[in-house]
């Protein structure tokens, strides 16, 4: 190298270097390291010997490792949430109540509507259970099928034929109709019983639905045969009541004079009128008590049973469907004026002959929104569209939900549902393949394939009233022989029948007391407090600040992407210069000022020579300019030498 070079390298060496003007990332590290308030970094220049080094670049990885974990959780408690519980003591409006018989419609209303379908029923269950009395089971079988079918034909078996199982003949079960064996392909899908059973049955009880093409099948089996049946029976007498216009419907259900024999609130007398109707598809006319559609929504001051609604139904078990239901009483269900009454789900069962209290706690939550849950506040923002009039809700979501995949894939609606616009329930004539496509859709709605499950989102805020249930037997033995003649004199207008015992049922809803709980959700940890926390953690760790983080950002980022930038520009600015200059042969090579290798000694200002750009003179060399002499420029330090008149003579 010159020795001009050499004094640029060494001078542009010992120049200080700050931020972008550093030519290189290197550079700019050590710059950063050297001024930098974080005092690790700067430790790991400064410190000397190789050991040190290494060990003050472990200390700083460390702290920033345990920055970034600390901010992190830092960064996940900002979105859970902190639960606070407040109890109110106030006077409480009194919730609706949805009050249906668990028979839907009078079996002497219906009777025509179902006696196909209950003759082949009576058939099914004479052949399953064997009602014949005959000794050997051969000759069952034989008399049991001849005498079940005799001169009909049954269409209800013909499009879900009922089947027997035997667990050792795989492949193969017996028609009830026909009594011969049949092979049995497609998917069979065993549903759970909710009957215990303490020996286990090597047979088992289903049907079949098949598609128009019978090609495609689909075998639901059971392990009771009194859950097959009524499966069986429930299907087909869907398929029947979705026929029938709503107005008739009504007209076969119960009437509120008929449900209804007493009704006192908060001690004072109440009657039928208090109740709005609510037609359930499968528990047919129903009864709300303090609904929206009152003028004012009922309150009470006082908590206790005195204090309720207190009512005593009439069951009329006489007027029972022997295959719908099973079990005798009514449904109850407690909920806010603006909810549906899903009575079927969620229903309290209240049985005859006796007195059931029902105690009631009210809870009040408040949810927070995104980001701390996925909460929505009145369902607008779930892209699925609300079939029922009432307010939103998760139960209403999944539903409906479900409701229109049915009438996008099946054509029709489920009959137990509401139906969507432009759409009717479905049935054999209109559409064959209902049941067989309602089955499938239902597998995959469980198996949460249909994807309703991930689509719709609960409430963010909602009323739950928690209830303590309590029986008596009502009425007592005593009081049973002049409650009851006072009844039927009470009711002789409305009802021209003679109460039993078994047909009347006493209901008691209250508030135990008048205590509100609301749990509400609060943010464990605000901007303000999330913010002192990171600053906390920088602290302590990296002994930074908040100057100190923005230091960070501008030499890490902004600083070294302007010295890749302009590395880049220059590449690409001498590409271009390359590319833009243009192709000519080579000249022969001539010697020019700055192509004298004479001239190369020094760069300092130009000669006479080099100026004019002339030849040096032959065997002559162009003197440089000599380096200075830097140690001439050293200063000495005074009186360094003693002088000569200060001296002191050496004595003898």
């Amino acid at each position: 190298m010159a020795p001009g070079e050499k004094i640029k390298a060494k001078i542009k060496k010992n120049l200080p270097v700050r931020g972008p003007q550093a030519p290189t990332i290197k550079d700019l590290m050590r710059w950063y390291c050297l001024n930098t308030n974080t005092h690790g970094c700067r430790r790991i220049v400064v410190s000397r010997g190789r050991l040190r080094r290494l060990i003050w670049i472990g200390i700083t990885l460390t702290a920033v490792a345990l920055i970034i974990w600390q901010c992190a959780l830092l960064v996940c408690s900002f979105y859970t949430v902190s639960v606070s519980i407040k109890v109110h003591f106030q006077k409480l409006d009194f919730p609706a109540v949805t009050i249906c018989n668990i028979n839907p419609y009078k079996y002497s209303a219906v009777r025509d509507l179902l006696a196909d379908l209950d003759k082949e029923t009576r058939g099914a269950l004479k052949s399953l259970f064997g009602f014949s009395e005959v000794k050997s089971r051969k000759r069952r079988e034989a008399e049991t099928w001849g005498s079940a079918w005799e001169g009909t034909q049954p269409k209800f078996l013909n499009v879900a034929p009922l089947l027997i199982f035997n667990e050792e003949e795989k492949g193969k079960a017996r028609d009830f109709f026909t009594g011969r064996k049949r092979k049995v392909s497609g998917k069979i899908i065993h549903k759970a019983s909710n009957i215990m059973h303490v020996h286990e049955s090597k047979e088992v009880v289903g049907f079949q639905l098949c598609s128009n093409d019978t090609s495609d099948c689909a075998t639901y089996t059971f392990s009771s045969g009194i859950n097959a049946i009524q499966e069986w029976y429930k299907l087909h007498y869907m398929n029947i009541m979705a026929q029938v216009p709503l107005e008739k419907k009504i007209n076969m259900s119960y009437s509120a004079e008929e449900l209804l024999v007493t009704c006192f609130f908060d001690g004072m007398s109440c009657s039928a009128r208090n109740f709005t109707l609510f037609h359930h598809p499968m528990y047919g006319n129903c009864y709300t008590f303090n609904n929206r559609d009152n003028e004012s929504i009922l309150s009470t001051s006082m908590g206790g049973s005195e204090y309720g609604l207190q009512v005593i139904l009439y069951i009329n078990e006489e007027e029972y469907n022997p295959f719908l239901v099973s079990s005798t009483g009514a449904k109850v269900l407690i909920h806010h004026q603006d909810e549906y009454p899903f009575i079927e789900d969620v229903g309290t069962e209240i049985e005859t002959a006796m007195s059931t209290s029902i105690g009631m706690h009210l809870t009040e939550s408040f949810k927070l929104s995104e980001p701390y849950s996925q909460c929505t506040e009145d369902g607008s923002d779930v892209p699925v569209r609300n079939i029922y009039d009432a307010a939103y809700s998760l139960q209403i979501c999944l539903y409906s939900c479900f409701q229109t995949k049915m009438v996008e894939k099946c054509g029709c609606a489920q009959y137990s549902q509401p139906l969507p616009p432009a759409a009717s329930y479905c049935n054999y004539q209109q559409h064959p393949n209902w049941m067989y496509c309602y089955y499938q859709l239902y597998q995959a709605f469980v198996q949460e394939e249909l994807n309703c499950q991930s689509v719709c989102r609960e409430t963010c805020s909602f009323k739950e009233w928690t209830l303590t249930t309590s029986l008596a037997q009502w009425p007592s033995e005593v009081s049973e022989k002049w409650l009851l003649p006072v009844l039927n004199w009470d009711q002789s207008q409305q009802i021209n029948k003679k109460f039993n015992k078994t047909d009347l049922a006493k209901l008691l809803i209250f508030y135990k007391d008048l205590n509100q709980r609301s749990i509400m959700e609060s943010p464990a940890n605000s901007i303000e407090m999330l913010l002192s926390n990171f600053g906390g953690q920088l602290g302590l760790w990296m002994s930074c600040s908040v100057v100190c983080v923005i230091e960070i950002i501008e030499v890490f980022f902004i600083d070294s992407f302007s010295i890749i930038a302009r590395h880049q520009w220059q590449k690409a600015k001498e590409w271009w210069a390359r590319k833009q200059a243009p192709s000519c042969p080579e000249a022969p090579h001539r010697q020019q000022g700055r192509d004298n290798p004479a001239l190369d000694i020094d760069d300092d200002l130009p000669t006479f020579t080099s100026a004019l750009r002339l030849p040096p003179a032959p065997g002559a060399q162009v003197p440089g300019t000599p380096p200075p002499r830097y140690n001439t420029l050293r200063l000495e330090r005074a009186f360094s030498n003693q002088l000569a008149d200060t001296q002191v003579t050496d004595e003898p």
